[in-house]
């Protein structure tokens, strides 16, 4: 067995798994998974930097990480950045952060091997080899990737939770114009996304990331987050929809104050909610088959 670590720096978030794999049948044993709320997107699609203040709170994240890996007898590090840190010109100021408190240094992937990891990581325990649409809704994009078995077709497009509330909303709740303006960008991206990925012919849809298991654990009425309990679930269209709505009407207050809501995720959930119903549209697929496995998990793999 390899122990490994796979860590995933988004826009929203950093996250962190600790893993032993067998390197002859791929098998892995997760030891620990956790995620920090760091926002390093804050105001990149605006000023097309890294804010000061995010950088420190991701390097905060790194060093509590830093701590773990060491304390569980990591061999392997693979540390993969993904939407804002492509988009900011100040990137080498992340870099190097990074590489002093863990000593590895951030690969800053293109959006296709983001979707190939994602992909990866969320088939791998599910039966079958039907035609599946997988989609990782993050902070700044949304990576989507269409496999039999293996990846055949993958794209990511720049909509994201927090790229579209800093884009759009200014209101609380956003106002019907504002609901609009976003609801545009998603169905403009979804065509681009279309020019590579036959979104339409998926059998299975497949979500990922923190907005759709966040509309999960709603749907399921869930009193807190519950990572095995939202894990496969399988949430309809018109659950999405309905919950949508509710998100979209909802007061900050309001959407604090559902049991599992992480705080991070408060003012950009309702967007999160939005790209996925209109994915969920535009596939014509009826349901979505939630996992809590993917990027990280096919990091991971990639290390053995």
């Amino acid at each position: 067995m390899t122990r490994v670590a796979a860590v995933d720096c988004g826009t929203n978030s950093i996250r962190l798994l600790i893993a032993d794999i067998d390197p002859s049948t791929g098998e892995l044993t997760e030891l620990d998974r956790r995620m920090t709320i760091v926002r390093l997107g804050q105001g990149v699609d605006r000023t097309g930097r890294l804010a000061p203040e995010a950088l420190e709170r991701t390097f905060a994240a790194c060093r509590e990480y830093a701590q773990i890996m060491k304390t569980h007898g990591v061999e392997r590090i693979r540390f993969v950045a993904t939407s804002a840190s492509r988009d900011a010109e100040n990137r080498d100021d992340f870099v190097n952060g990074v590489v002093g408190i863990l000593g590895v240094e951030p690969e800053v992937i293109s959006g296709d091997q983001e979707a190939g990891f994602s992909f990866n990581g969320a088939t791998k325990e599910l039966p079958g080899h039907e035609e599946r649409l997988v989609v990782d809704i993050g902070g700044g994009s949304t990576e989507f990737v269409i496999g039999h078995g293996q990846v055949e077709a993958a794209r990511s497009v720049d909509i994201g939770c927090v790229r579209l509330t800093e884009r759009h909303v200014r209101q609380d709740p956003p106002s019907p114009d504002e609901i609009a303006a976003i609801r545009a960008d998603i169905e403009a991206a979804l065509d681009l996304a279309e020019e590579t990925v036959p979104i339409r012919e998926a059998s299975t849809l497949v979500g990922l990331a923190g907005s759709v298991t966040t509309v999960a654990g709603i749907a399921l009425g869930l009193d807190a987050y519950d990572s095995e309990a939202i894990h496969h679930s399988r949430i309809s269209r018109d659950q999405v929809a309905g919950i949508t709505r509710r998100l979209l009407a909802s007061t900050h207050d309001e959407r604090a104050a559902i049991p599992v809501m992480h705080p991070g995720r408060v003012d950009v959930i309702a967007a999160g909610a939005l790209v996925l119903l209109a994915i969920m549209e535009r596939a014509g697929v009826e349901e979505v088959v939630v996992s809590e496995h993917d990027i990280l998990d096919g990091i991971a793999l990639s290390l053995v």
